[in-house]
């Protein structure tokens, strides 16, 4: 089995990288949709509420989308590159043990 290709290495570092930033600036045009669309309920619902709603409400879900995507991302980042599989499931002392 051919290992997988490592963030050790400058060339898929660097590709996987280009990878996380194409996705995280697609979600940031995502979020930003989103949040409009919300904005657009809530002042269709609340037509007299406070401008703090609704600063409060866009970075609320502006900040949740980036946030679960940017995780999200650097999972599958780490999962691609094949750094999840260096890393041993558990440590030395308790492989020897019964």
């Amino acid at each position: 089995m051919d290992p997988q290709p490592s963030l050790d290495d400058p060339n898929s570092a660097a590709h996987a990288w280009r990878r996380y930033r194409r996705l995280m600036r697609w979600m940031a045009l995502v979020a930003f949709i989103t949040t409009a669309i919300a904005l657009t309920i809530l002042r269709l619902r609340n037509p007299d509420a406070s401008i703090h709603l609704f600063i409060a409400a866009a970075g609320g879900i502006f900040l949740s989308v980036t946030l679960g995507t940017g995780l999200m991302g650097l999972v599958f980042l780490s999962a691609e590159t094949g750094h999840d599989a260096v890393i041993p499931d558990m440590p030395e002392e308790d492989r020897a043990r019964p």
